[in-house]
């Protein structure tokens, strides 16, 4: 009995360090899965389309936002815009890198088709 204990801890231990080491399926990390979360929460009233092919108040958000500069978009979270309230109250600064780091990976939109005269 104490040899079948042992061999299944050693099984047990020996896979532990592989199934920590995954990522989720869909190929984010936590911070990133935390950061787009949020964004669902307190952007995407604006930043989300409700409906497929919906307008939104703001700009759709991607790698692309900023220029790709990290520390411009977390100015504008920050601090806002003149469209757009700051969040410097709302959101604590790991969370605003949890959505920084969330937005670079969405790819920039498609350019909207160019309607023939």
């Amino acid at each position: 009995m104490r040899r079948h204990s042992l061999v299944l801890l050693f099984l047990l231990t020996a896979g532990a360090p592989h199934a920590y080491g995954q990522q989720a399926a869909d190929g984010f990390t936590e911070q990133q899965r935390l950061g787009r979360q949020i964004l669902a929460q307190a952007c995407g009233v604006c930043h989300l389309p409700p409906a497929r092919n919906a307008n939104t108040y703001g700009p759709p958000l991607s790698k692309a936002t900023g220029g790709g500069n990290d520390d411009l978009m977390r100015k504008f979270i920050l601090e806002g815009t003149p469209r757009m309230p700051g969040f410097r109250y709302f959101l604590q600064p790991a969370e605003i890198d949890a959505v920084i780091a969330y937005v670079r990976t969405v790819p920039p939109p498609a350019p909207a088709p160019v309607a023939a005269r």
